[in-house]
């Protein structure tokens, strides 16, 4: 019986240790496209596979909008799929201006991610192994 128990936590210490903290930072875009109703109201939504992860707040009316929130997940693992959806925000229907996905990995990291219509998004992120 104290085998059995002895394996289980080992088992256990070995899923916590591939575990990693996340955080996704300086987030920012520049040169974003305007449409129909004017300059973009640009939002980033965050997540990690299928884990929401929020999403900044809306910059009204900038080309080149830079967002103070900083974005935290402590189940991450090394080739987890980041993925940063930048959003205009319009009255009816926001439009999806670009994803960009990314497997992580550990370390520090500073990306620019060119979007599909026109733009690109600047992050970095930190993936420390706990």
């Amino acid at each position: 019986m104290a085998s059995g128990l002895h394996f289980l936590l080992l088992l256990l210490l070995c899923s916590v240790s591939s575990e990693a903290r996340l955080r996704i930072f300086e987030i920012s875009a520049s040169d974003l496209p305007s449409d129909i109703f004017g300059i973009t109201d640009a939002y980033i939504k965050v997540s990690v596979g299928s884990q929401s992860l929020g999403q900044t707040k809306v910059k009204d009316n900038q080309v080149n909008p830079w967002w103070e929130e900083e974005f935290y997940y402590s189940y991450a693992q090394q080739d987890d799929v980041l993925r940063l959806e930048v959003h205009d925000e319009d009255t009816f229907f926001d439009d999806l201006l670009g994803i960009c996905s990314r497997q992580l990995q550990y370390g520090t990291h500073r990306f620019d991610c060119f979007l599909e219509e026109k733009g690109v998004l600047h992050y970095s992120y930190t993936l420390d192994s706990q």
